[in-house]
């Protein structure tokens, strides 16, 4: 037993070693840190897309420009996504008569609405859904599922997290792209 929790240990270590190098030669961060100047200059313009939301209507992340933007990669197959949606359902009913943040979630199942809407309907999920692809996700430095991407209000992406985030820390995250109220 013990041998296993070592190996299991190593794993994790390899693992974190691994996304955060991946989110260097990406050159985003899973957390934002220090200096807002040297940040921006290091951060990347996010990667523009138009696709369709669940009713087909085309949405381009570069129509929210001016905005901070969550944009979260999920899918229906993937468990730990079913727990992000409460905590940005919560985020997106608090920001959403503000006009100065939007949430999208893009899904990446390749099953597209047909299985979508349903697990959409099932989660209550109030913000708005878009089709996207593991393609999409992978363009953003995406290396797992759930994860969430800060595009910046100037397009550039923020930050990338990486598994479940909070309200609280979301909030956080947001908050130094919102202007002061």
């Amino acid at each position: 037993m013990t041998r296993w929790i070592s190996r299991l240990g190593v794993r994790r270590v390899i693992v974190g070693v691994a996304l955060a190098l991946a989110a260097a030669q990406s050159g985003c961060s899973l957390e934002r840190s220090g200096d807002a100047t040297a940040e921006a200059e290091q951060r990347r313009l996010a990667p523009d897309f138009t696709i369709p939301d669940l009713d087909g209507n085309p949405v381009s992340l570069s129509q929210f420009r001016g905005k901070t933007v969550v944009v979260d990669f999920w899918a229906t197959w993937c468990p730990p996504c079913i727990f992000q949606v409460p905590e940005l359902n919560a985020f997106w009913e608090a920001h959403k008569d503000r006009g100065d943040v939007a949430v999208l979630g893009v899904a990446v199942d390749v099953e597209g609405v047909e299985v979508v809407a349903p697990w959409v309907a099932e989660q209550s999920v109030r913000y708005t859904i878009l089709l996207g692809s593991e393609r999409l996700a992978n363009e953003f430095g995406v290396l797992g599922f759930p994860t969430l991407a800060v595009v910046a209000p100037d397009g550039t992406i923020d930050s990338l997290h990486v598994g479940l985030i909070e309200r609280d820390e979301l909030e956080e995250v947001v908050a130094a792209q919102l202007p002061a109220s």
